[in-house]
């Protein structure tokens, strides 16, 4: 338990952190992988490039100071960071050197303000801290590792198969290289994937969800082929664009375990509203499929948005699957049409989604609402439904970034 003085001393660094926090974190990343470099292949060096990684880590920082006498505030970001490390492989050993750096950054970037009862302060709090991930994560470990099928770390899976979803998006079909099981996850988890990308001369994991229902036998994810914006600090993704370009079927990938605390939440008999932006559609399509595949009944909305078709994945299982239940029922979104569009086949709206425009479709009563796509998307979204009274216990959200999966 932290002293009053320790929060105080903590606490009192929060606007500090608000202001200068990403030149603290830039420097503390700068100053491990020089020490360390071997943690180079741990972090994802796309989100170090685009300066996503400091900016998330800064942005935790300076919450953890202001909620020092409280952290329990927290306990939404420290489920989602510690299914994250988990899919990483953090382990209790690397918190040590995390600490050390975090630690010497202070002072180094602080300078004389970073005195020695706020440095010892820092190391209390980021003690207090460490051992409450360590602990959950070791409760997560113990739970991949005691399923049927189940691991911890690196596990070899080999590519089944690889089919074209659209024209970016391609989703890759997996088994076990060692002939065993597949474990079960929830709807809407994600799997770690690491491979070596020879420009960097690292290995290095990225997120993906799990885009189909469990019990397949199989996992499948199904990946986005990042492109970059020139001029926009957004750079090619390196290993969504060498699994596009140069993994194929029969190659041997490392995966970890499913986690991921954005799941369908099967307690409840309530209809379900899947709201999706571009490749945010991954986890909804596993939910859809998980959901009929267990032929409950329940009402069920699958709204999508995309820029056109040629960017419009798994168009024709949707479609399939909304001719099949009379439950489930679609809404999709394209940016721009052409000529050979069909209305209420290809699309249904244009432009940007609208869902005050279309509540007496998509607003159900008492339904559960699970968002899925970029930022700028979600916040709308997010928005859209609580002017329309939605509760905010009601809307479940994971934004593809430095704090979920992507690509």
């Amino acid at each position: 338990m932290l002293s009053q003085e320790v929060r105080a001393l903590v606490k009192a660094t929060a606007p500090v952190l608000k202001v200068h926090g990403e030149a603290l974190t830039r420097h503390f990343y700068a100053r491990m992988f020089r020490h360390n470099p071997e943690l180079k292949q741990v972090f994802n060096q796309g989100h170090q490039d685009g300066g996503q990684q400091q900016q998330a880590l800064a942005a935790a920082v300076a919450a953890y100071a202001e909620h020092i006498d409280d952290p329990s505030v927290l306990a939404p970001v420290v489920t989602r960071i510690v299914h994250k490390h988990v899919s990483l492989g953090i382990r209790p050993e690397h918190y040590a050197i995390v600490g050390k750096h975090l630690l010497a950054s202070i002072g180094e970037v602080l300078g004389e303000a970073a005195t020695d009862e706020l440095i010892a302060a820092w190391a209390a709090a980021y003690g207090q801290l460490a051992d409450l991930l360590i602990a959950e994560e070791a409760r997560l470990y113990a739970q991949s590792a005691g399923k049927e099928g189940g691991w911890t770390g690196w596990r070899a899976f080999r590519l089944e198969r690889k089919v074209p979803e659209s024209a970016e998006i391609t989703s890759f079909y997996l088994v076990p290289a060692d002939g065993g099981p597949v474990p079960g996850y929830l709807p809407g988890q994600y799997i770690s994937l690491r491979v070596y990308v020879p420009e960097l001369g690292l290995m290095q994991p990225r997120q993906y969800s799990l885009s189909d229902a469990p019990g397949q036998g199989r996992l499948r994810i199904s990946v986005k082929r990042e492109g970059g914006v020139a001029g926009a600090g957004a750079p090619a993704g390196s290993v969504s664009n060498l699994l596009h370009a140069r993994v194929q079927e029969g190659d041997v990938l490392d995966l970890a375990p499913p986690q991921g605390d954005f799941t369908l939440d099967e307690q409840r008999a309530a209809p379900v509203v899947l709201v999706s932006g571009g490749v945010g559609l991954t986890p909804m399509v596993s939910m859809l499929n998980h959901l009929v595949a267990r032929d409950d009944g329940r009402q069920i909305r699958f709204v999508h948005a995309c820029r056109d078709r040629s960017v419009h994945a798994m168009k024709a299982h949707i479609n399939t699957v909304t001719q099949a239940w009379p439950n489930v029922r679609k809404v999709i979104y394209y940016e721009t049409v052409s000529a050979d569009d069909r209305h209420g086949h290809d699309y249904d709206y244009t432009g940007r989604m609208n869902l005050q425009a279309i509540r007496d479709v998509a607003v159900l009563p008492d339904a559960d609402y699970y968002l899925c796509g970029p930022l700028p998307f979600m916040n709308a979204q997010r928005q859209a439904l609580a002017e329309l009274g939605v509760e905010p216990d009601r809307i479940h959200a994971e934004v593809f970034g430095t704090g979920g999966p992507g690509a």
